[in-house]
């Protein structure tokens, strides 16, 4: 045992050597880790209007779907005339529409191409553009679908697409809160019972993916329990929706009398998942803890992390990954070039992890599910790392590169996405098919033992330091999941508290956000935020006073400190909102 423990430990330090050599380097792969006989290249290094998902013409061409729309570009081309693999070329789409594209934010999310069409989402709306004899986009963009509901609190709004082999169009609602509570994201709160949620959301439609100008009620609640997906495509091998689901939040927030920091940085699993008609998954009254491979009862519920009741009734997953990894993509591999083991597989891009605190981030790569004879084996493996470039990942913007979007192109290479700078490669296999084995794995097997992918050590990988202040002790109680240890945020989704009018300007302002939350968009160091902050209602005036002094004085700021009086006579003056 002593043996292996040290051989286990070598192992670790050599791979935290090698990552710090050679990670991001542009010379081997454009900086990522793959098997053995697995070569990569850059398509671009970067798009000003950044990425999210993408898709591969018949041509080779890599369509965009942009993550912030600049002067009205939404969609960009990129073309590789001589062959090398690196794009010669971009075009970009959009800026000449008069169609509203209901961009509120960076959540453009999906991108697929059928039967002639390049069919593209924003959070609200789907969007096809006909593809022309050279696979180049025509004419102005069609309005496939529109979410007509009411947005002001919804928080799972993308619009990830998948299409069988029939004719059909699959599209998500999901879930507009985390766990269907009384009081939004409020400690304590109870869900409601039964869900009124479920009735148009937290569940996947089907619609005619060749009628034009539908909402929600020309389509088919296909499968229902599921609260937030991302990645999510149709598998022709078995003729099957497969999805991965986003796990809920905040246990540790909501619940922290129940949950530790470790369970809460583990648990939910993100659930990989085969959906049937008239599939239910649980949300919100379970989720599945991937230690004990089991439904457990929501805490919202009655829950403690140990009940089952209720639970039996729901699908299982047929994989459950590690918590708030984030899953953004699914794609089945089709192509040719690949080795035997990758043929009908699964690939999943894990975006990465925000919400781990105290415990450092993860995800951050992307993986690979085998199948054999049409299912999954059981396992996954590490197919491409090093979009990070850092190991530990302590706060989400330590992150150089986060995966998000994948492809297969016609010669049967893969294409991934990221998000930060809009950077894109394509991979390919050099070797000889035929000698292509376990063996060409074992240097992203042990890429497992990285602290971003790895299940953290309850006590050694605890980044939360001892004796912290009351300030501090709140903060990163129910702050730092959202706003980083840093206090930096996440670009995109959280803002940063550093250095901002928010932060250091009006108290009263400040104040009355903790107490009433703060919904709609936003703008913070010119950067626009569209979300939901809940309210803080339930701490104390002290509890206030506390962790925005700290706030106000920590992270580079340096502004005055709040008293609890102050909170104190705001809170009488204006009763919080109750949702």
């Amino acid at each position: 045992m002593r043996t292996t423990t040290l051989n286990l430990l070598i192992v670790t330090l050599l791979l935290l050597m090698q990552s710090c050599v050679n990670e991001g380097s542009p010379e081997i792969n454009g900086g990522l880790y793959l098997p053995d006989d697995f070569a990569a290249v850059v398509v671009v290094d970067s798009i000003t209007e950044r990425a999210r998902h993408i898709a591969v013409n018949n041509r080779g061409d890599v369509f965009v779907n942009l993550r912030f729309s600049k002067n009205g570009n939404l969609v960009a081309r990129l073309t590789d005339e001589n062959g090398d693999g690196a794009a010669d070329a971009i075009e970009k789409y959009g800026r000449d529409t008069n169609e509203d594209f209901g961009r509120s934010g960076s959540y453009s999310t999906e991108m697929r191409i059928h039967n002639g069409y390049l069919y593209f989402s924003s959070e609200l709306t789907v969007y096809r553009y006909k593809l022309d004899h050279q696979f180049r986009p025509q004419g102005k963009a069609e309005v496939v679908l529109v979410d007509d509901h009411e947005h002001g609190k919804h928080q799972h709004i993308g619009k990830p697409l998948a299409f069988d082999n029939k004719g059909n169009m699959y599209v998500p609602f999901g879930a507009p809160s985390n766990a269907c509570q009384e009081l939004i994201r409020t400690p304590f709160s109870k869900g409601q019972d039964p869900c009124p949620e479920l009735e148009a959301h937290g569940g996947i439609w089907r619609f005619d993916a060749n009628k034009l100008n539908q909402t929600q009620k020309d389509g088919y609640e296909f499968a229902t329990g599921i609260r937030s997906v991302v990645a999510m495509d149709w598998n022709p091998e078995d003729e099957s929706l497969y999805a991965v689901m986003h796990g809920r939040d905040d246990l540790l927030r909501l619940f922290p009398e129940t949950f530790s920091p470790w369970e809460s940085a583990l648990l939910p699993a993100e659930e990989f998942i085969k959906i049937d008609e008239g599939s239910d998954f649980g949300w919100p009254y379970c989720y599945y803890d991937q230690i004990k491979e089991k439904k457990v009862l929501a805490p919202e519920y009655g829950g403690d992390g140990e009940l089952f009741e209720r639970c039996q009734d729901f699908e299982d997953p047929l994989i459950g990954f590690p918590g708030h990894w984030a899953p953004n993509d699914l794609v089945f591999y089709r192509g040719d070039q690949f080795p035997e083991r990758y043929q009908n597989g699964a690939f999943i891009a894990f975006h990465g992890s925000t919400n781990r605190a105290p415990y450092p981030q993860s995800g951050y790569f992307v993986a690979f599910v085998p199948f054999q004879d049409g299912k999954p084996t059981g396992q996954w493996e590490v197919f491409a790392d090093g979009f990070a470039g850092v190991d530990p990942i302590v706060n989400v913007n330590d992150a150089i590169y986060r995966p998000m979007g994948i492809s297969v192109g016609p010669e049967g290479s893969l294409y991934i996405s990221e998000t930060e700078r809009g950077k894109i490669w394509k991979i390919d296999f050099e070797g000889d098919k035929e000698a292509f084995d376990a063996s060409k794995l074992s240097k992203m097997e042990a890429r497992k033992g990285l602290s971003h992918i790895r299940t953290p050590d309850i006590i050694r990988d605890n980044l939360m330091k001892d004796n912290l202040s009351e300030g501090e002790r709140i903060y990163y109680t129910y702050c730092s999941a959202c706003h980083q240890n840093d206090g930096d945020g996440a670009r995109g989704r959280f803002p940063s508290l550093i250095g901002t009018k928010w932060v250091l300007g009006d108290k009263t302002r400040l104040i009355n956000i903790v107490l009433n939350g703060l919904e709609g968009t936003i703008e913070v160091k010119g950067e626009l935020y569209s979300g939901l902050m809940p309210q803080h209602s339930f701490l104390s005036d002290q509890e206030i006073a506390e962790v925005l002094t700290y706030i106000r004085s920590n992270f580079g700021n340096d502004a005055s400190a709040i008293d609890s009086i102050e909170v104190e006579k705001i809170r009488k003056e204006n009763k919080p909102n109750s949702r």
